[in-house]
């Protein structure tokens, strides 16, 4: 009898495993303690930053890869495959793979697309820790773990006018011409390089079929950032946001679960595994 195709799990955090408000995953901890129990590699995959990641991977006991930053950065701790991974950098006890465009590049493009768009943007270069942890719901110390970013710039639309689909697309067509995208998620938008979710979760999927020869995979998420990441699961999970409604952007198949956050998250991943 052939073996099964080992299971790996990918996972977006705000309004997935982490409630939208509360950034709880207390209702997903049956499902989390039964991953461990099994073996089965659980990979977040979100726009937040590494130093946010690791604070999170220590409260789940979580010691898998990671994608930081709308796969900006994949991150693979220190032997976890049983071959030697080739990156350009190490950080935080992981080899660290670079998808993203450095931060840098990204703050002088936001100033240039504001320019070519005129439109009032607010990005988290722009702000001070205490603006961003009212917008978030953080304390000072998540503020200030959200704002160490490398890959990623977060903005707003500063005139809530703006908040059109026109603006989102004048946004889009700018980032563009400067070789770079736009994005969605759940509270901001995001510019970004070339890379997405997507691009990272297939190089580190490609990482996996190399370690058990061949891989089964799911992927959660609920906004349109997480559509390259959907789209490269075996079984993809479009999770309901907090007002029942889901992300119209996302178009590809997808199993949309019925219920928001880390609840909706247990009741999907322990369905998954009942199944196997």
């Amino acid at each position: 009898m052939n073996n099964p195709r080992q299971l790996v799990v990918f996972t977006d955090l705000d309004g997935t495993l982490l409630d939208h408000d509360t950034y709880s995953f207390d209702a997903a901890r049956p499902a989390l303690a039964e991953l461990h129990r099994r073996r089965i590699p659980l990979i977040v995959c979100t726009s937040k930053t590494a130093a946010e990641i690791l604070e999170l991977r220590a409260a789940i006991g979580n010691r898998d890869p990671f994608i930081s930053e709308n796969g900006g950065g994949v991150f693979i701790p220190y032997r976890f495959f049983s071959f030697s991974v080739n990156a350009g950098r190490t950080a935080a006890g992981c080899h660290v793979l670079e998808l993203g465009t450095c931060y840098s590049t990204l703050h002088e493009a936001l100033g240039a697309i504001m320019r070519a768009t005129g439109l009032a943007l607010r990005g988290f270069s722009m702000m001070e820790a205490e603006e961003v942890a009212a917008l978030c719901n953080f304390s000072s110390w998540q503020a200030a773990l959200a704002k160490q970013r490398d890959y990623d710039e977060p903005f707003v639309l500063a005139r809530p006018e703006d908040a059109t689909p026109a603006a989102a697309a004048l946004l889009a067509a700018a980032a563009a011409r400067l070789g770079l995208r736009v994005t969605r998620g759940g509270r901001f938008f995001h510019l970004t390089g070339d890379n997405d979710k997507g691009r990272a979760v297939r190089m580190l999927k490609e990482l996996f079929v190399r370690q058990y020869g061949t891989v089964y995979t799911l992927a959660l998420g609920d906004s349109a950032n997480d559509g390259p990441m959907l789209r490269e699961a075996d079984v993809a999970v479009l999770m309901q946001k907090k007002d029942g409604s889901y992300d119209a952007a996302i178009k590809n198949p997808v199993v949309r679960f019925g219920a928001p956050g880390p609840a909706g998250w247990n009741e999907a991943v322990m369905q998954m595994l009942d199944a196997r």
